[in-house]
Parts: structure tokens; sequence; C-alpha cells
């Protein structure tokens, strides 16, 4: 017997719909053993050039993505008591640098999270990796002088 897996897509940036994307995941395949987090969206700016809505869809996309799947995934694991949690986090979740106070501050606050969650997995056998690498090659196009929203990589 030939086994077809089913695509299914999820817009990490969607925070209302990942719980019931987890769902369709657990129903399809019953569990997950390894649940990679490595969606990232960055903008490159001065701080107040940036809107705040910007701001927010930078958190959503970095930080509150990322913890809403694994909190919809986790239970599952728990009850495992088997499981790998990996961040695909950025140097830049350590140390800031200018113009990217927006990106910099959801990788903190990732770290952070998944920092603490390690430590109280600890005892259902879980790990959560998180990896931190410095700075990558994504695709992106040089926007116009002061089109922020345009420098948005994904």
């Amino acid at each position: 017997q030939t086994y077809a897996p089913k695509l299914i897509l999820l817009d990490i940036t969607d925070i209302s719909c990942i719980r019931d994307v987890a769902k369709e995941i657990l129903n399809c395949y019953g569990c997950v053993d390894i649940l990679i987090n490595n969606a990232s969206m960055k903008v490159k700016g001065a701080v107040q050039s940036i809107s705040l809505e910007l701001d927010k869809k930078i958190m959503d996309a970095n930080y509150f993505g990322p913890i809403t799947l694994t909190k919809a995934i986790l239970p599952n694991m728990i009850s495992r008591r088997t499981g790998q949690i990996v961040l695909i986090n950025s140097i830049q979740g350590k140390i800031g640098i200018p113009f990217r106070a927006a990106y910099a501050a959801s990788k903190h606050a990732a770290v952070g999270f998944f920092d603490c969650l390690r430590a109280e997995m600890e005892e259902f056998d879980i790990s959560v990796s998180t990896v931190s690498p410095t700075f990558i090659c994504s695709y992106h196009r040089q926007p116009a002088p002061g089109n922020w929203e345009a420098s948005i990589w994904k």
C-alpha cells in the first residue's frame, strides 16, 4: 500500500486559523513527532518609520504564530510523552541591531518563550530546541525609499 501525504496549508500570520489547521493535521496523521517552527517575516526600517500595525504583523508571524501552533500540537505530544519541537529563530533574538527593532523584539520574545517551554517539557521527555543562525540571504527586493511595507521579507 502506498502512502500519499496530504498537503495542508497554513498561514502562520492568521492566528485565528492555526488551531483548526493543527486539529486537521492531528486528525489526518494522528500525531506530530517533530514540529519545526521555521516561518518568519522581517522588516528593515527606523523605529519611527514603522507603523504599529506592521510591528504587530511581524510579532504575529515570528512570535504568536509559532507559539499558537506549538500550543495546539503540545497536548498530543504530552499525552504520548514524546516529541521534538524546534524553533528556527535568529541571532537577532539574542542581540538587536539598528533598523530591525520589530524583528529583533519578536525573535527575543520567541527565544524567551521556547526557553521556558524547554524547562517545562523536560518531565514529559519532549525535546525543545532553538536554532539561531546569523544573517541569511532571503529573497528580497529593495523598496523605494519610505516604502517600509514593501520591505517586508517573508
